[in-house]
């Protein structure tokens, strides 16, 4: 195993992964940005490293400086977490060329699977079923124009150098697809410098449904079935699950069997995941893979019972991986909700602000991945992900009961969080049912309001910030030094 890992990364997962690393025996360094100095991550690694400035092109993304950190520190291994540089195939390389080991797929399935319409062509060749499209290089407009009719409309226009909602736009129809190109052209060509588009058939009210992969670098590679990112908005994932309510054994073993395929046929080493899309009719078609670790990772590691952080560093120090597919079946249920400094009520506008007072939820299943602690100031630097709050049931029913209470224990005062609007996500009674499209919170919150506070988040957040600042005490206590309690609040104490 490693001794020394560099985690090239921040926030919630470089927290993940220095914790992971530790219960392996790795010592571990953190790098930072200026505004990162007291971050979590920071404190929880062995040491430290100054990067620069907030801007990540000379912080997290500045390949020289972490590489001569990891020299200077006597690190033999570089985990990037996922972002920034985690699918970059040159930094792998750099990493690689400079003596140290990448806890990631090699550079070559970065790339191949980096390209979308590379990408649809190895999972084609793999066998896999593949949205229709139509994916010329050098196509010109009446190309364009011609294959969208083929199709038929509505289509999508998608970059293939893109993720995450950059360079994809929806056309309804002919008139403005040219147009939608040239945007998404421009797009892409900023946010990746390439401005290749594709055009694919629009699946209507999919769900989301990505397979979580692991291969070794001997040739055996397994899944750790399906989880379901189907609540999002804006193509950013919301609430994950597994396993999901639209997925039976016998199509969970055809997209795992894919999935997995396709991993061999790229060369895949270390934890990836394949995307697919699933229809109404039950029909699935590949979409995409990451080849990093993915945010909901936590789900899988809860229903399967496997530490992919961990497989990661063994797989990647060359061990083999010895679980056997026929051995990995679900257990239960988990869901993961993102926690995020965004204001749900203000179209999710990013926030910023100090963490007054801050209280995590506890009890049996219930894991919490976060960067937040009292007094850390929530910048705007960088994502607005604060962490990811997880529980696990013995089924469905349980999980969203428990994930519905770990919702109401988590107290963050002092910046706006997504809080309140995951509670009524996971409260609703579509979600309840198990009708999670892509479409859900556009569908059922086309605009979404605060629920006013009641009186246990009132008498909670009053006494939070009593905690917080003495000197507010006696406004919260009526200058008697006696904190209010829900059992006081008919004017009498309550025996019941």
């Amino acid at each position: 195993m490693f001794q020394k890992v560099l985690i090239a990364n921040r926030g919630e997962i470089a927290c993940r992964v220095i914790r992971g690393c530790r219960e392996l025996g790795c010592r571990t360094v953190a790098v930072h940005s200026e505004p990162d100095a007291k971050a979590l991550h920071v404190r929880l690694a062995d040491e430290a490293f100054l990067l620069g400035a907030a801007a990540p092109a000379v912080s997290y993304l500045n390949q020289e400086k972490l590489l001569a950190v990891a020299r200077e520190a006597g690190c033999d291994a570089v985990h990037p977490g996922y972002g920034f540089l985690a699918e970059n195939a040159g930094f792998a390389e750099a990493v690689s060329a400079a003596g140290l080991s990448w806890i990631g797929p090699p550079p070559a399935a970065i790339r191949g699977m980096g390209l979308k319409i590379e990408a649809r062509e190895t999972a084609r060749q793999a066998g896999a079923p593949v949205v229709p499209g139509f994916e010329s290089r050098d196509a010109g407009d009446e190309e364009f124009l011609a294959a969208a009719d083929e199709m038929g409309y509505p289509v999508m226009v998608k970059a293939s150098a893109g993720g995450g909602g950059k360079g994809m736009r929806t056309v309804a129809e002919p008139a403005k697809l040219i147009g939608a190109i040239e945007a998404a052209r421009r797009e892409s060509a900023g946010a990746f410098g390439d401005s290749t588009v594709y055009l694919e058939k629009l699946i209507d009210r999919p769900r989301h449904i990505e397979i979580q992969v692991l291969a070794d670098a001997h040739g055996h590679c397994v899944h750790l079935g399906e989880r379901e990112c189907s609540i999002q908005r804006r193509h950013q994932k919301v609430v994950e699950e597994t396993p999901s309510t639209a997925v039976s054994a016998e199509l969970r073993a055809r997209m795992g069997a894919d999935a997995v395929s396709i991993a061999q046929r790229v060369g895949y080493v270390g934890a990836g995941t394949v995307e697919f899309m699933l229809d109404p009719a039950g029909n699935y078609y590949f979409l995409e893979m990451n080849t990093r670790l993915q945010v909901e990772h936590p789900v899988t590691e809860y229903v399967y019972g496997v530490d992919l952080v961990h497989w990661q560093l063994q797989i990647a120090a060359g061990e083999r991986l010895t679980l056997r597919q026929a051995e990995l079946t679900p257990r239960g249920h988990s869901i993961e909700c993102r926690v995020c400094a965004e204001d749900a009520a203000a179209n999710f506008l990013p926030q910023i602000g100090r963490v007054e007072v801050y209280s995590e939820p506890t009890g049996p299943g219930v894991r919490l991945d976060t960067m937040l602690y009292p007094g850390w100031e929530v910048g705007a630097d960088y994502d607005p992900l604060l962490g990811k709050l997880i529980v696990w049931g013995a089924d469905r029913a349980a999980a969203i009961r428990r994930m519905a209470q770990a919702l109401c224990d988590y107290r963050v005062l002092g910046v706006t969080t997504n809080l309140p609007f995951l509670h009524d996500v996971i409260t609703h009674r579509e979600f309840a049912a198990g009708n999670t499209t892509t479409a859900f919170i556009g569908e059922n919150y086309p605009e979404w309001r605060a629920p006013e506070a009641g009186v246990p988040a009132q008498l909670a957040a009053a006494l939070g910030l009593a905690t917080a600042r003495p000197a507010l005490a006696a406004m919260v206590t009526g200058g008697n030094g006696e904190l209010p309690t829900p059992w006081q609040s008919k004017g009498a104490w309550s025996n019941v």
